[in-house]
């Protein structure tokens, strides 16, 4: 493996496995995970130790952060990508504290990370006075137990090889999620046990997926093919080409209706015919009249059906509903991440790379005479990305800004790690199940840029370049986890919609006006991030990003988009200011007024 930048510490003899904690990181590099997120701290000295000399930083490489909570969102975001975990050490229960609301958002978007922490040392007799007792806990992964899947804290290296294998095998098992290991100063620092053989973690069994029982896919496929009117709703999915290529095999064939989900990743060729509507994000009329009239419904894990089916006014005992996910394993009475229990007529305990195999193959869908990513996708007619129509004095609107970011990288292979709340549908392109990646899970603010650094790193090597638009409250909140971006030298494309105002809330606070009846002049007060306006390409330059901007017309828009495009082919970590007036806009309202109409309100 190539290292992300010249981290390579001075070994001159590999030291032999002597201490516990050597034994421990080999164990992480047995489970084949190639980087460790950290911010330093005591309580894993010994493991830092051992990652850079017995391992000398490699397999897994150590990835310096600024804050716990940007380390779990990089593995987060490289999860969101690859379907694989990598690991993120927490310093003891102050380090997993800054890391909650992270931690929270790989665990609502179904994501596998590796936690491992420090604390201690539990024997009192061992703890330097002050600094190790508060840094101690008597139950340490209470703090996050309610959203994680699994936890351990071993008391021994033979105890700990168990721990690592069933944590990884645990953290990728359908549906994935977020695990915590919690390692003892003590264990860490112990000699470790002679002789020092490492352990042998392949040798422990995991688990594989349930693939669907053959009654349930005849029972779907009898349903399916005789459907006058059948939708597929595509929800969380792999990034593997071939499922995606599978699932428009199967559209094909039934002549099925697709909607897909703005909240996980891309799943389905938006350019395709049978894609019927933008990516949801709130219901429409139009997605609520299509999903209504249906009379075959086969959900393919997706995330709120029974909300979606409630607001879509569907009666499951009209319509055949069959629901196939395995996110019941993970439901709790803690968070309500499950939402609304769905009436069905099945439910299918698989993967949706298995239920759509097992049907594919009981309708006897014939294999194509080439794979779906070798063909040229279909082309929806009315999806432009000619320059809008707005008038020129109204200056950058986000569909301003959505034309140029489409025109400008046409033709070029970018991963979309994140685009804002009123993106116009046509630019909503998504042709492989890499070009985009959905949001956090969580639904809170300043995930964006550890996430898109994530992505960026796992996709490193590949002949794709990351594409993030965040707004600037996202970009502020989370401000220094771009150094670790240009510290790793990471080709990284970040696009700031810059309205200078958490906007959302502006929406918020006007509909509460309305309802009471109060001024609606009020509902930009403790909003606006102005007087003084913060200065992001300052921000970011200092950090180590090559900057750009701010854009404040629309005539400059292709041109520094074009440049900074090229700047981060090159292998920088780019960022663009571009200044966009908070307004209504179209798209906006629409999804705002989405959102209302699945609350109730029609206001």
């Amino acid at each position: 493996m190539i290292k992300v930048n010249a981290e390579t510490p001075y070994i001159a003899e590999a030291c032999p496995p002597a201490w516990g904690s050597d034994l421990l990181a080999r164990m992480l590099r047995d489970l084949g995970v190639r980087y460790i997120a950290l911010n330093p701290g005591s309580s894993l000295r010994g493991l830092h130790d051992s990652l850079v000399n017995h391992l000398g930083n490699e397999d897994p490489q150590m990835i310096l952060c600024l804050h716990e909570e940007h380390a779990v969102a990089i593995a987060h975001g490289y999860a969101k990508a690859t379907g694989q975990a990598i690991a993120v050490a927490l310093h003891s229960n102050v380090g997993l504290m800054h890391a909650t609301m992270a931690i929270y958002n790989a665990w609502c978007d179904r994501c596998p990370v590796l936690l491992v922490g420090g604390t201690g040392p539990v024997d009192a007799a061992q703890r330097r006075p002050w600094i190790d007792w508060i840094h101690t806990a008597k139950d340490q992964a209470a703090l996050v137990r309610q959203f994680i899947k699994w936890d351990d804290q071993p008391s021994s290296i033979g105890a700990a090889a168990q721990s690592f294998a069933r944590a990884a095998t645990l953290a990728h098992a359908e549906p994935p999620g977020p695990v915590y290991l919690c390692l003892d100063v003590a264990l860490q620092e112990a000699p470790a046990p002679q002789p020092a053989a490492p352990c042998d973690l392949t040798r422990y069994v995991s688990y594989q997926a349930p693939y669907p029982p053959p009654d349930a896919v005849r029972t779907i496929a009898r349903a399916l093919r005789g459907a006058k009117r059948p939708v597929l709703l595509i929800g969380r999915t792999s990034r593997s080409q071939e499922g995606w290529d599978a699932r428009v095999r199967l559209a094909e064939f039934l002549s099925a209706q697709v909607l897909t989900d703005l909240r996980v990743a891309a799943s389905f060729p938006t350019t395709h015919p049978l894609h019927a509507m933008a990516p949801m994000r709130f219901m429409e009329p139009a997605t609520a009249a299509l999903l209504h009239e249906a009379d075959a419904i086969l959900a393919l894990d997706w995330v709120d059906l029974g909300g979606t089916l409630d607001a879509a006014h569907v009666d499951s005992d009209r319509t055949d509903v069959f629901h196939c996910s395995l996110d019941h394993h993970v439901h709790n009475g803690w968070s309500m991440d499950h939402q609304a229990l769905p009436r069905a007529r099945l439910h299918v305990s698989s993967t949706v790379d298995h239920l759509v195999q097992a049907l594919l193959d009981e309708l006897s869908v014939p294999e194509p005479a080439e794979p779906a990513a070798s063909r040229p996708a279909p082309q929806t007619p009315g999806n432009p990305v000619e320059q809008s129509a707005e008038p020129e004095s109204e200056g950058i609107t986000l569909d301003r800004l959505g034309d140029a970011v489409i025109r400008t990288t046409s033709g070029r292979r970018v991963c979309f790690a994140r685009l804002p709340l009123g993106w116009s549908a046509r630019h909503y392109r998504f042709t492989g199940p890499l070009d985009y990646l959905g949001t956090d899970g969580g639904a809170g603010i300043g995930s964006g840029p550890g996430i898109a650094i994530g992505a960026a790193l796992a996709l490193k090597d590949s002949d794709r370049l990351v594409v993030t638009v965040v707004g600037d409250g996202d970009f502020m909140m989370s401000s220094n986890a771009w150094w670790t971006a240009a510290h790793y030298r990471l080709p990284l494309l970040v696009i700031v919609n810059n309205n200078r105002t958490y906007f959302n809330d502006v929406v918020h606070q006007e509909r509460v006006a309305r309802t009471r009846k109060r001024p609606l002049e009020n509902k930009w007060v403790a909003q606006q991030l102005t007087e003084p306006d913060i200065k992001l390409v300052d921000i970011a330059a200092a950090q180590g990003a090559l900057t750009f901007g701010p854009v404040r017309e629309p005539s400059q828009l292709d041109a520094v988009l074009e440049d900074a495009i090229q700047a981060a082919l090159a292998g920088n970590f780019c960022v663009v200011d571009v200044l966009v007036p908070a307004q209504w806009d179209n798209n906006l309202r629409n999804s705002l007024a989405g959102a209302q109409r699945e609350a109730g309100h029609d206001d």
